[in-house]
């Protein structure tokens, strides 16, 4: 025997329109009765009941259309009457309702899509920010603090911790410096080279070369690069002895976190960050000749004049002398980041994400200072 369609028809019956549901209101039919149902527009106030008599079969899908429309109706401001409904389909109905997974017809507008929402978002998300930064401020007075009374009793500094992370940041590191330096040189004097060639003063390649290696790209390539790569690292140890307890058993053995796990890990980054950036300026500079050896058949020894007369150690140390400034804020990110972490696998990722976001940020904040400094400094 077929199956009866499912069917929803209307009629008027002293000024109170009756909605007959039959036949089958099962999942299969769902979407073409969800369809007839928003259909619906009666006059504001008039009282709808909706006949129930004529079902056959109905499942959780259909009794969920039908309490939807009697909610979204009852919103409008439409008495609704549920009329002749089986004693056998009432318990469904009852159970659909006590869910409480029927939504209303009015979807208001998120609070932040409105002026006054917007203000308040913006307001909050400041008061966030200025938070963070308190908190980031004292944490860098916690470390300062420490280091201080490391300088009075030197014994206490972990020496062992520091190379193995000097190893860890900097040695290990050497291969992707070099080759990411080796390729911002090719490309800075492939592009330099076609620029020039326009004007005949190919020669001035060196100097475009020379200046932003070492002045500006070598310390902050590196910086991005060691942010990428050891602030996150920071971050998810410590973040991950935090989720498996190591740091509270720490504090009850008498252990200062910040003592054992921080202090070697920045001390280890101001000393490699400068040497890496010096390793950058080398690699991007070679491949910066190698380049003007190909495109513009600029001999090594040319290319070494040129350099000797576009630059001078200033340049040099212009340069070098940002990189402990920006170990310091990659250092410190990493490590606040990690003590961030709650005792959750989700969080170590989340934090880790967010230290190098932080830290590339604040890394060409304080380039930008730097540069504006110098400029005033005319260096």
């Amino acid at each position: 025997m077929a199956a009866a369609a499912a069917t929803l028809v209307a009629t008027e019956e002293d000024k109170t329109l009756v909605l007959k549901a039959e036949g089958e209101w099962l999942l299969a039919t769902a979407a073409e009765l969800d369809r007839r149902l928003r259909q619906l527009d009666p006059p504001p106030h008039q009282p709808i009941a909706i006949d129930l008599g004529g079902l056959d079969r109905i499942d959780s899908a259909g009794a969920w259309l039908l309490l939807r429309a009697e909610l979204e109706l009852t919103a409008r401001g439409n008495p609704v009457e549920l009329r002749n409904l089986d004693p056998t389909f009432a318990p469904l109905f009852e159970q659909v309702r006590a869910g409480g997974s029927l939504s209303p017809v009015a979807h208001p507008r998120p609070d932040h899509h409105t002026l006054v929402g917007f203000l308040a978002r913006l307001g909050a998300v400041t008061l966030g920010l200025c938070a963070r930064t308190y908190r980031l401020l004292g944490f860098f007075g916690l470390v300062c603090a420490t280091m201080m009374r490391l300088t009075l009793r030197p014994g206490r500094l972990r020496l062992t911790a520091m190379v193995a992370q000097m190893e860890q940041t900097g040695v290990n590191a050497l291969a992707i410096v070099g080759l990411l330096a080796f390729l911002v040189g090719v490309v800075i004097a492939y592009q330099g080279a076609d620029q020039l060639r326009r004007f005949g003063a190919e020669i001035y390649t060196v100097d475009l070369l020379a200046v932003g290696i070492l002045r500006e790209l070598g310390v902050l390539m590196t910086a991005v690069i060691i942010a990428g790569r050891s602030g996150s690292a920071f971050t998810a140890e410590i973040g991950t002895m935090r989720v498996t307890e190591e740091i509270d058993a720490m504090r009850t053995l008498g252990l200062d976190p910040v003592e054992v796990l921080v202090v070697p890990r920045l001390l280890a980054l101001l000393l490699t960050l400068p040497m890496l950036t010096l390793y950058a300026d080398l690699m991007g500079l070679l491949g910066g000749s190698l380049m003007a050896r190909a495109a513009l058949g600029i001999a090594f020894p040319e290319f070494l004049s040129e350099l000797r007369n576009a630059v001078g150690t200033r340049t040099l140390w212009i340069g070098v002398v940002k990189a402990p400034f920006f170990a310091a804020i990659i250092a410190m990110i990493g490590c606040y980041e990690g003590f961030q972490v709650s005792r959750s696998a989700e969080s170590v990722g989340r934090q880790t994400t967010l230290a190098v976001v932080e830290a590339i940020f604040l890394v060409i904040v304080a380039d930008a200072a730097f540069s504006v400094f110098f400029s005033v400094l005319r260096v």
